[in-house]
């Protein structure tokens, strides 16, 4: 696993993993590691390079899952909880036989970030996000967000403050298993450097990336 880099881990923080999802074996190789679903959906990509990053990303994640409960990576079954919003399973995935571990997955380009956590966990990366599509976030933002945005001077500084913000927001409501059911403008996270906002209680962090991209990591109270 030489293209997947652990950044940190220990105690009860999360561990993390960066993947280069250009750098893998491939869906050929990693064929009989995926389950049916997996497969199907790697098979719906209309274009090579997307497949190949997609396989990369989730034989990634069986890897590092499989190599903490000290597995074969192709053994694990998935399933989704509960939506916390409705009740129905398409909540966070979780492990079907493994519920005290926790983790995360996410992509873009040619990067993925896989974290792991005794406490449920979520995890979002992004390429930085263009201009036009920065202004289109930031009109979706938590109200003190937009303010925040507002002040900045330039461009250049905003687009990168609202993919600080976009990242951070879509690591929380995936840790809390609603995603983008969930309004994106119910919950401040924040869009400077340095400490996030925290809320209900979750802890929030930006995740050092290669230039070009944005990360953070978002864990439950204990």
């Amino acid at each position: 696993m030489d293209h997947i880099q652990q950044w940190a881990g220990g105690g009860d923080d999360a561990a993390l993993w960066l993947v280069r999802t250009d750098a893998g074996p491939g869906p050929a190789a990693d064929a009989g590691v995926l389950d049916a679903d997996e497969r199907r959906r790697a098979a719906a990509f209309a274009f090579d390079r997307h497949r190949l990053r997609y396989v990369n990303a989730h034989v990634a994640l069986r890897r590092v899952l499989g190599e903490r409960l000290d597995r074969a990576p192709g053994t694990l079954r998935f399933v989704r909880l509960p939506c916390p919003g409705c009740g129905e399973p398409h909540g966070r995935p979780a492990l079907a036989d493994a519920p005290g571990l926790h983790f995360s997955l996410s992509h873009s380009g040619d990067l993925a970030l896989v974290a792991l956590a005794a406490v449920p966990v979520g995890a979002d990366v992004e390429e930085l996000t263009q201009s036009l599509a920065a202004d289109d976030l930031a009109g979706v933002l938590h109200p003190r967000e937009r303010a925040e945005l507002a002040a900045l001077a330039g461009p250049a500084e905003r687009r990168l403050a609202v993919s600080r913000a976009w990242v951070r927001k879509e690591a929380y409501l995936k840790g809390i298993g609603t995603g983008l059911s969930r309004s994106p403008d119910l919950d401040y996270v924040g869009t400077l450097p340095g400490s996030p906002g925290a809320p209900g209680g979750w802890s929030l962090r930006d995740v050092p990336v290669p230039a070009g991209y944005a990360a953070a990591v978002a864990l439950s109270p204990a």
